[in-house]
């Protein structure tokens, strides 16, 4: 039956075409409808809990000096109520403040006395988002503010948009494999060293997309992966392997164990960053922060199986004391070699790549933590800006990344070379 407006609508028909026009208005109007909300601030003496009413996007820290501080920037949230709960005694937080920002909500940690984050890590859902803390002194303090930004990220949603609280997606995912497929190495001179590049996300899992273009992470860093395979062969100085070569869906554990199987000298994985909103950009290198390498080589020290832990060395028959010195020993190695080569690969790319200015970050990514193989991550650019997406997807960009991924790689090595 044909549905005809009268001169006088009814209220029954107004109100709900009223919240349909407005149910529509927020969908498409951009307005974060589903924006979750920070519902309350736990302090406690060692650590900070922020709790929200629904996942969120990513956050990050940042120490800030005159007065001490850190700020907690939240994408996809709005400031809360002004309420904190301490737990634990007293501890280096004073007081709580909230706010909104460009991106989201900013809760601001007054400090009486000096104190860093040292790790981030979400809950499942992105609903909960857990700081550790740590005193220090002013100096170490001001090291921490001089570094910038470390990112967090709820897991599986690199970059992803904030999911509404009463909707959810399953989707399968592949048990990892008991028998580890090797890919293939390319270049002909064992004596030479293994450089593994492990493009990042694929499969099922197509990393950040670009808002304007609906560009994939999981397809740029494929291509920016095979170009710098390509510019490392041609240099005819290391071996290089990819973790994969095409579409597919790997566990981050499977992504640094292949390199570990093939004895790799090097890791790089490959990634793009992305904010939910800004106009952030530039290219940063992220390494194992120095809380998260503690915790991991505890955990490798307090395994029942300690066969092939560290470098093909097996300690099963080593005292606890003794593993756990030795795990610790060659983890600080390791992360001075990924620091050094960071900051290698930030010098070399800057005339060639957009980088951000303090590009050296450290953080506790699953993907960094092998005990005894250098490994970064390095994040090429933001998806998330037009003008980056259209860099580093451009064959004049992966150029430029693949060419400063060379150069210091050949410097990396021949600094290796001449230590021993």
């Amino acid at each position: 039956m044909p549905f005809h407006w009268t001169g006088g609508i009814a209220a029954r028909q107004y109100r709900p075409v009223s919240f349909f026009l407005a149910l529509l208005t927020l969908w498409f109007g951009g307005s974060p409808a589903w924006a979750a909300t920070v519902k309350r601030v736990d302090i406690h003496h060692d650590r900070v809990v922020i709790h929200f009413d629904a996942g969120v996007a990513g956050a990050t820290a940042l120490m800030l000096n005159g007065p001490q501080r850190i700020a907690i920037d939240v994408a996809g949230a709005q400031p809360g109520a002004q309420v904190e709960r301490v737990a634990g005694g007293n501890g280096p937080v004073a007081r709580v403040r909230q706010g909104a920002n460009d991106t989201g909500a900013r809760v601001v940690l007054d400090l009486a006395e000096p104190a860093i984050v040292t790790e981030g890590r979400f809950g499942a859902g992105g609903a909960t988002l857990t700081l550790a803390l740590r005193t220090v002194d002013d100096a170490r303090f001001a090291r921490a503010a001089a570094e910038g930004r470390v990112r967090y990220l709820p897991p599986f949603s690199y970059g992803a948009r904030v999911t509404p609280a009463n909707y959810s997606v399953s989707v399968p995912v592949p048990p990892p494999s008991r028998q580890l497929a090797l890919p293939r190495v390319y270049g002909d001179d064992d004596s030479r060293p293994l450089v593994v590049i492990d493009a990042g996300h694929g499969g099922l899992d197509p990393g950040a997309i670009s808002p304007t273009s609906g560009l994939k992470e999981k397809d740029v860093t494929l291509r920016i992966a095979r170009a710098i395979r390509d510019e490392l062969l041609a240099s005819g100085r290391v071996r290089v392997a990819l973790t994969r070569e095409d579409d597919r869906f790997l566990v981050l554990q499977e992504r640094y164990g292949v390199a570990r199987k093939l004895k790799a000298a090097l890791f790089i994985s490959v990634h793009c960053d992305s904010v939910g909103e800004g106009d952030a950009s530039g290219a940063s290198v992220y390494t194992l922060s120095e809380f998260a390498s503690d915790k991991e080589a505890a955990r490798l020290a307090a395994r029942e199986n300690k066969a092939d832990i560290i470098q093909g060395v097996n300690l099963a028959g080593t005292p606890a004391d003794i593993s756990s010195m030795l795990i610790d020993l060659t983890q600080r190695e390791t992360m001075n070699n990924a620091a050094s080569f960071a900051q290698l690969l930030g010098r070399e790319a800057k005339p060639l790549v957009p980088m951000r200015a303090n590009f050296h970050r450290m953080a506790s990514l699953v993907v960094l933590k092998a005990p005894d193989m250098p490994s970064i991550l390095f994040e090429t650019g933001y998806i998330s800006n037009p003008r980056d997406a259209a860099f580093i997807d451009s064959r004049e960009g992966r150029a430029a990344i693949a060419q400063s991924v060379r150069r210091a790689v050949d410097i990396h090595f021949a600094r290796r070379l001449a230590s021993n």
